[in-house]
């Protein structure tokens, strides 16, 4: 695994922190988990944060603290009623395992504060062990995820080239290891990550206002958006075919049962599969919608017919749910979009 090249002085990599933690303090973006910090908060942010934008998170993570204002109330709530909060914020397992963490955190007879520890809990990886210990415990762990990799391989100009982000993310923890502020690990990693989040950013880099440019060697380059150098992703074309069987007031829905690694009893439009049917019976119908989105690194086209007569019902996954109740359970989040955007062009019947 090729590594990049560090600091390559002492005296820089200290005044890379004094100017990095300055512009932080003064910086930082006003967040509801900064204001007030608890080891609570902090957990509950980064597993909301994971794979999704602070904005997208900060409504979540307001009506989640004042449902489930501590991991007590959160371990003692029943699994529907976490999993319908998250409701559209998508990777339902970083619900059920912060469900978990918290049922097994309040049967703890004290709460870990270190790395190796915290790593052994549910949902709980090396970058986000760091971030809790060094926020919480103020523990010298560096954060590694896209935004200090960026930082790190501008800030060396690092011609490697990488697999992919998790690669990349391993061959920079020694570097970031050695730049961590241990003074203050917690505002150092989120320094790290505001940078990466605000200025530094994959595009158009806002380099003027960078505090930490000087040290940059990619700055200097005149190029700093080519790195790090990562493959490009291989994207998957993936066609679904759903059904959308509305009668006598009910909207027939799957529910993923409680095996499923990505949706457990989560509701979606069913597959064509799902109904026992042939894509080719399913779109004999009237196309209704097709809609498209990228998961990872599938981008997946759905489209919704309209099935009429007798449906098929065998597949006890299978639930007939009255439109009354459709707001009550738990729709995967475009679903809840699609099904309320489809509902009222929807005669009755």
């Amino acid at each position: 695994m090729p590594r990049p090249t560090p600091l390559s002085l002492p005296p820089d990599a200290a005044a890379f922190r004094v100017a990095l933690l300055a512009w932080y303090r003064r910086a930082a973006r006003p967040l509801p988990w900064r204001e007030n910090p608890s080891l609570y908060q902090t957990v509950v942010s980064e597993f909301m944060l994971q794979q999704t934008q602070v904005k997208t998170v900060l409504p979540y993570f307001a009506r989640w603290m004042q449902t489930f204002p501590d991991f007590a109330a959160l371990a003692a709530a029943p699994d529907p009623q976490v999993l319908k909060l998250w409701e559209g914020l998508g990777y339902y397992s970083r619900a059920r395992r912060l469900h978990q963490l918290a049922r097994e955190l309040v049967a703890m007879p004290a709460v870990p504060e270190t790395t190796e520890q915290w790593q052994s809990l549910p949902g709980v990886g090396p970058y986000t062990a760091a971030a809790i210990t060094s926020i919480t415990f103020r523990a010298p762990a560096a954060v590694v995820d896209g935004n200090v990799v960026r930082i790190l391989a501008r800030l060396t100009a690092d011609d490697s080239a990488y697999r992919d982000g998790s690669s990349a993310a391993k061959a920079y923890t020694a570097l970031a290891d050695e730049v961590l502020n241990r003074q203050d690990p917690g505002d150092h990693n989120q320094a790290m990550m505001e940078l990466g989040a605000t200025v530094c950013v994959r595009q158009n880099p806002l380099c003027p206002a960078c505090p930490v440019r000087g040290f940059c060697a990619g700055h200097r380059s005149g190029s700093p958006e080519l790195y790090p150098k990562l493959a490009p992703k291989k994207i998957t074309q993936v066609e679904v075919v759903r059904a959308w069987c509305l009668q006598k007031g009910r909207l027939l829905l799957h529910r993923a049962n409680g095996t499923a690694r990505r949706l457990a009893h989560l509701h979606e439009l069913p597959r064509a599969e799902h109904l026992g049917l042939s894509d080719q019976t399913v779109v004999g119908g009237q196309l209704l919608a097709t809609k498209r989105r990228a998961i990872t690194r599938f981008q997946i086209t759905e489209r919704i017919y309209q099935l009429d007569g007798p449906v098929p019902t065998r597949n006890t996954d299978l639930v007939w749910v009255p439109i009354t109740q459709l707001e009550a359970i738990t729709l995967s989040g475009p679903h809840r979009r699609w099904v309320r955007a489809l509902l009222p062009s929807m005669p009755p019947r």
